[in-house]
């Protein structure tokens, strides 16, 4: 069975000890004779499932009960619509950080609502920093203050919660999503496409802290936005194999040690690639050093004539999917939690040697 080393940003690569499982079940779930996606989201097979993924978000986030679990549809981008539509009205003002493409968007949707304050933009230097707690300057009464800890195109993480003096924090963790501990009691609202940590597309988690979701205002909003319709039930049918899937990930997070185990991975890994990047000036960091991501690292080449060469040469070596984003171009390495370290062992070394071919 062929395996390439797949640096994709999302749809991710995933253990293969989870898809293996999968396949074992695929067409006989529980010897229930049917798959898993043939069976009832009502049924106490699926229940189960549901259940279980629940418990293991608790666990790996020490969530306790004082905390809503939902598994909804739309990705990130529609909770940049649900949030506001549910916490923010005409006369209120949110708090915006703006480290990127994602959280830019998340903006333009929330001032549909609302008024939107950016204590703190990234954008005039081609969003390569996050900030520090002292640069940012946020409103006089902000009903919540909303950031994107790791930003996926530009390459920029923020390496703790940004400090807020109480106010509740909303974020967007798609693509940084159990790949470290956080502190929970900072947040209202955690919400993650599953694609880049923690399954396959086609399901958001949504963390929600059950005395700021008592604030979320339902006139006018349609039944299937409200939050409070999706508390402690599963309102319509779910994605159900990709629950499942998401499942199986969080036991294999979990069978490995969790998320502190995956905090040192992924330090490992990313220390590994940015110092092949800052070996010498044949390879540039897209982004400054401290504001650096650990799950996307970015970087450029002396010529786009020579990253397209890498690029082409990297397939050969069966190194995949390693072309920046389409508005920044450039080369960029995503390095989940799934991604093993013989994958980026194996980009450092073809990294040396197209150096030393092509200097």
């Amino acid at each position: 069975m062929k395996r390439v080393h797949n640096f994709s940003a999302g749809p991710a690569t995933l253990p293969l000890e989870v898809l293996k499982k999968a396949k074992s079940e695929l067409t006989n779930f529980q010897n229930m004779g049917r798959s898993v996606m043939e069976i009832s989201h009502r049924s106490a097979q699926y229940t189960e499932i549901d259940r279980q993924a629940k418990t293991h978000l608790r666990d790996l986030l020490n969530l306790g009960d004082d905390f809503e679990i939902m598994f909804l549809q739309g990705g990130a981008s529609s909770q940049f619509m649900m949030v506001p539509f549910n916490f923010l009205d005409e006369n209120e003002t949110a708090d915006y950080i703006d480290t990127g493409r994602w959280s830019n968007k998340a903006i333009k949707e929330a001032k549909v609502f609302g008024n939107v304050h950016r204590p703190y933009s990234s954008s005039e230097s081609g969003y390569d920093r996050v900030p520090t707690d002292d640069e940012l300057t946020f409103s006089d009464n902000p009903a919540y203050v909303h950031f994107t800890s790791n930003n996926t195109v530009a390459g920029t993480q923020f390496p703790k919660e940004p400090e807020t003096d109480g106010i509740p924090l909303v974020c967007d963790a798609s693509s940084d999503f159990l790949s470290k501990p956080i502190d929970v009691s900072r947040y209202g609202i955690i919400y993650a496409g599953a694609q880049k940590n923690i399954g396959p597309a086609g399901v958001t988690v949504v963390i929600i802290r059950k005395d700021f979701l008592r604030k979320a205002d339902t006139e006018g909003v349609p039944t299937i936005l409200q939050y409070q319709t999706h508390a402690e039930k599963i309102f319509n049918t779910p994605p159900t194999f990709n629950v499942y899937m998401v499942n199986l990930v969080l036991e294999w997070i979990q069978d490995k040690g969790g998320l502190e185990y995956f905090k040192s991975f992924n330090e490992k890994k990313a220390a590994l690639l940015y110092d092949e990047i800052d070996r010498d000036d044949f390879y540039r960091g897209a982004v400054e050093k401290d504001s650096r991501s650990l799950m996307n690292a970015t970087f450029r080449l002396p010529s786009e004539e020579l990253e397209a060469k890498f690029l082409s040469e990297a397939e050969e070596r069966d190194l995949y999917t390693l072309k920046g984003h389409r508005s920044v171009g450039g080369i960029r390495a995503s390095m989940y939690n799934a991604c093993p370290m013989e994958s980026v062992q194996t980009l450092v070394d073809f990294m040396k040697t197209f150096r030393k071919e092509n200097s």
